[in-house]
């Protein structure tokens, strides 16, 4: 999967995506966490990637981007282990 950083700072990252999932799942992980402060996507036009923007306080951007992604991973390594069980 091909991941851009566009622009980042301590508290703010804007982050280009050749997935509109991969964006929505992110996005709607960093809106549990409570030092994010903003979360959103967009994409100039339906045939652009979108770009997800994500603002912090108290933790930067890249460690909250690192939590979400590895609380998906998590969801999904149990989603897995579950659906193996029905077998």
């Amino acid at each position: 999967m091909e991941i851009n950083i566009l622009e980042s700072s301590k508290d703010e990252i804007k982050v280009e995506f050749a997935s509109l999932t991969m964006a929505e799942i992110l996005r709607v992980y960093l809106n549990k966490d409570s030092s994010v402060t903003f979360t959103a996507w967009k994409r100039e036009h339906p045939t652009k990637n979108p770009v997800l923007l994500v603002k912090t306080k108290g933790k930067t951007a890249k460690k909250a981007i690192n939590d979400a992604v590895n609380s998906i991973t998590k969801d999904l390594d149990k989603l897995e282990s579950d659906f193996k069980k029905l077998k």
